[in-house]
């Protein structure tokens, strides 16, 4: 293993902890990858690096070696470093941090050269495992080499601690269960419960990135469903239920039995598990106007309608990205459109255009919430029949775009027409050539365009 560390380092590193005084250490992602013989799948490592050398001594031997501070933080002892390969590294000097309960952020911190000190400071010992570069050996304080090797999540002091001091950890906890495949201790999952109130002195912002990573965790590695495992645990904890209460509300309630295995939420968990990972946060989602119109109206008939204000609701208060408060309600609330597949052709055809934007999203989030009523990956029904409708209008080539059309803006405005008519007029026409494919005519669409005009 040593010599499979020494063959990944990039070679400044090398040079680099060859000119310090001190040891110089891998230590975390990087080291506990290899020990577990885990790849990214992206190519990219998580190069931490860390020494008790003082902090402005290592960074000014880091400069005469040719590395670059991006970012630099003298309070903890950190700077962000690039390397002539381009590589990018963290290093940190040897510290140790208190915390006051539910603080989040160090309210003090020691730097010391004690790497023992160091290791205890950090979350699991899976992470508080060190690679000394220049020595090429492992220096593992808190037996994580063991844990890795158990694929065994432990915090590095009593959980209750660990989790007490920073409650973006609880978050942590299940992303990297997710990431790596490990399972936590009973006593770290204890010490989670117990602390689960804590995630609410979390910043939204910090909350909904950490969950945004979860929802992709299986492509971190290619650990199978790690995103589902990640969400069970959040649930497990408690966590979930402070984060997306809304959700939670749908734990143990049942469905028709003949369409659902599942409650409420576990059909939502299993929506977000069998997701494409570009709609995974819409397929957790889905569902979650079912708990409130059941609770509001002892039916859930209103729910994609109810469900798309409540997921506006939830993501602005995570303060998530606007272009991502706009889509997913609007796949929440169209997800249950032509369920049954009865809804006409073309009124089809025209929803089809008029929905676009969301189309290819919204079939693979009505494939999720098929494949979760009953563990069923056949294609769904209603995605069998809109592709076949889709097919079809391409074979047609029927315009599903303005730019489509075969006729413009500008050939509206020849025509005499207002300007302010214009969008209304080519609007009018993208819905009728969507049910009529063969009309898509400059002159048959002028006669059209006039007709609108008069008669609008």
């Amino acid at each position: 293993m040593r010599e499979k560390m020494k063959k990944l380092l990039p070679k400044p590193l090398i040079r680099l902890a060859e000119r310090c005084p001190s040891p110089l250490y891998v230590v975390g992602g990087a080291v506990r990858d290899l020990l577990a013989d885990l790849t990214p799948l992206s190519g990219v490592r998580d190069w931490d690096i860390c020494s008790p050398m003082r902090f402005d001594d290592f960074l000014s031997l880091a400069n005469e070696c040719g590395f670059t501070a991006k970012s630099v933080f003298r309070t903890t002892g950190t700077v962000k470093l690039l390397d002539e390969e381009k590589n990018e590294y963290e290093y940190c000097s040897f510290r140790s941090d208190k915390y006051i309960r539910g603080t989040h952020v160090p309210v003090e911190i020691f730097f010391t050269e004690d790497i023992g000190m160091d290791a205890r400071r950090r979350d699991f010992t899976a992470n508080a495992v060190y690679f000394d570069v220049k020595n090429a050996s492992f220096v593992d304080p808190l037996n994580g080499i063991a844990a890795i090797k158990e694929k065994r999540l432990t915090t590095v002091a009593p959980s209750e601690k660990v989790f007490g001091e920073d409650g973006l950890r609880l978050m942590r906890l299940a992303r990297q269960s997710a990431c790596l495949g490990f399972t936590p201790d009973e006593e770290c999952l204890a010490g989670a419960k117990a602390n689960a109130a804590l995630i609410d002195d979390i910043t939204p912002e910090r909350i909904y990135t950490e969950l945004c990573q979860l929802l992709s965790a299986d492509k971190k590695y290619g650990v199978k469903n790690g995103h589902y495992v990640g969400l069970k645990i959040l649930e497990e904890t408690g966590v979930l239920n402070h984060i997306l209460p809304e959700l939670t509300l749908g734990k143990g309630m049942t469905q028709r039995a003949d369409f659902h295995k599942y409650d409420v939420l576990e059909h939502s968990l299993r929506a977000c598990a069998y997701a494409d990972e570009s709609i995974r946060l819409a397929a957790l989602l889905h569902d979650v106007g079912k708990p409130f119109c059941t609770l509001r109206d002892g039916n859930a008939y209103q729910h994609p309608q109810e469900g798309a204000l409540i997921a506006k609701e939830i993501l602005t208060r995570l303060k998530a990205p606007k272009k991502t408060i706009q889509r997913i309600p609007a796949l929440v609330e169209w997800h249950m459109y032509d369920f049954n597949c009865k809804t006409g052709e073309n009124k089809l055809r025209r929803f089809f255009v008029t929905h676009l934007d969301i189309l290819d999203e919204l079939l693979l989030l009505k494939q999720a919430d098929f494949s979760a009523c009953t563990d069923d990956f056949s294609i769904a029904p209603t995605c069998r029949r809109w592709q076949a409708v889709l097919e079809k209008m391409k074979e047609e080539n029927t315009p599903f775009r303005l730019k489509d059309l075969a006729l413009s803006g500008k050939d509206i405005l020849e025509l005499g027409v207002p300007a302010n008519r214009v969008s209304e007029i080519l609007s009018a026409l993208l819905l009728h050539t969507a049910t009529h494919p063969t009309e898509n005519e400059k002159q048959r669409l002028c006669r059209l365009a006039l007709g609108i005009a008069k008669n609008g």
